[in-house]
């Protein structure tokens, strides 16, 4: 979070400014913090805000242009001045540099070159030995179909990952239908996912902070909408903000798919770092299994990030062994959670985590294992292996002292 670079802009004409605002949009490292259309009331904003980064436009008219960065520089000399322009005047260039710019890209913008600026920028404001970005973490949680417990692999990942003092760890609902992220933790939340996506301009990080509902065990929630009528407005451009925002915020993400596998969704599968895809041993779920990951491979780099992970495991009333069924899906399991009900149903109507009630359950110590997996604590392996036993225990020593104890 602190290597995030925040950025004004400012641009007299709409459509290109809406078009270096949407490239922006897509960079996790960088967090808008400011726009504005007139050059006289630039250096207001940038006195307002103190972003790391001014970047101006030129095209509108250079004169002024050139004028409002060398009082930018004099005014706000630890903003570092971007310059953005169509012309390849090596005159305009070399006045524009004279009067304080320290970078310079030639419109229409690339990526790369973009991207490049401002990693000397960051480097610049945040010193070399510091210029590496915290990568943050986002796994999205996926069912082959409903009622494979998805949320409840989600909800409780979260939990334990949180558990870590060096962690900060965000859940997002995203089946915003039917989804219940905030029954399991039994929270009432002030603000959802709706509320967020419409007032993603005007965010920044600490207004971000407030809007999520912090659980007991240091999980932070962004819950789905309240009202059926506020879904639509949710957009999938919305969402890569506020997840791109949550990255910048946050060591760990969890987004909590639907089952529709919606447009939101999809940019969430692209997004992630890992994908869980969360079945049970039956011909329906294997079925389901197949089908996406075969729609996965169609995208590039999105097939590679799917793991497998079995829930309910031990249920033998009709259901598939192990070995028929990474036959029929191709691949190997990641990870298997063992069915216990009991327990299940217990932490789901107390709105308690499982680290909470059952620390030393099977289910439990099951997806403390999938945290060490994935976080490199310790590779999925067979139960019981000298391997797990260690990630299990590095896992737990993450809570303080005396550790949570299970509900009587």
């Amino acid at each position: 979070m602190a290597n995030v670079l925040r950025l004004a802009v400012v641009d007299p004409s709409d459509a290109t400014r809406e078009s270096i605002k949407s490239m922006l949009l897509g960079l996790d490292t960088v967090w808008l913090e400011a726009e504005c259309s007139r050059y006289e009331f630039f250096a207001d904003v940038v006195s307002q805000t103190h972003p790391d980064i001014g970047l101006v436009s030129l095209d509108h008219d250079p004169e002024k242009a050139l004028r409002l960065i060398g009082r930018l520089h004099e005014s706000s000399p630890e903003c570092n001045i971007l310059v953005v322009s169509s012309s390849t005047d090596g005159g305009l260039i070399l006045k524009a540099i004279r009067a304080g710019a320290k970078e310079f890209l030639a419109r229409p913008v690339r990526i790369e070159d973009l991207v490049e600026a401002l990693g000397r920028i960051r480097e610049r404001r945040f010193g070399r030995g510091d210029a590496k970005v915290r990568q943050t973490m986002v796994i999205a949680v996926a069912g082959a179909t409903g009622g494979v417990g998805a949320t409840s692999v989600a909800t409780n990942l979260g939990c334990i990952l949180a558990g870590n003092e060096g962690n900060t760890v965000a859940l997002v609902d995203l089946d915003l239908c039917l989804g219940d992220a905030d029954v399991l933790l039994d929270t009432i939340p002030d603000y959802t996912l709706f509320d967020v996506a419409q007032n993603i301009t005007r965010l920044d990080f600490t207004l971000l902070k407030r809007s999520l509902t912090k659980h007991s065990s240091g999980l932070f929630l962004l819950p789905r909408p309240v009202q059926m009528e506020e879904i639509p407005h949710i957009t999938p451009d919305d969402l890569q903000r506020v997840i791109g925002l949550l990255k910048a915020t946050f060591t760990h993400l969890v987004l909590d798919l639907s089952k529709s596998y919606n447009a939101l969704d999809q940019v969430a599968l692209q997004m992630a770092d890992h994908v869980l895809l969360v079945t049970q041993l039956d011909l329906a779920c294997l079925r389901n299994v197949v089908r996406l990951l075969t729609s996965f491979g169609a995208n590039p780099g999105l097939s590679e990030k799917v793991k497998i992970v079995v829930n309910r495991a031990g249920l033998d009333s009709g259901h598939i062994s192990l070995k028929k069924a990474q036959e029929t899906i191709g691949r190997e399991i990641y990870l298997q959670i063992p069915n216990d009900f009991r327990t299940m149903s217990e932490v789901r109507n107390n709105g308690v985590p499982l680290i909470e009630q059952a620390p030393k359950a099977a289910v439990t110590q099951a997806i403390i294992q999938l945290a060490a997996a994935l976080t490199g604590g310790g590779a999925s392996e067979g139960e019981g292996s000298e391997s797990t036993r260690t990630s299990l225990t590095r896992l737990f020593n993450f809570w303080p002292k005396g550790g949570p104890t299970a509900n009587k």
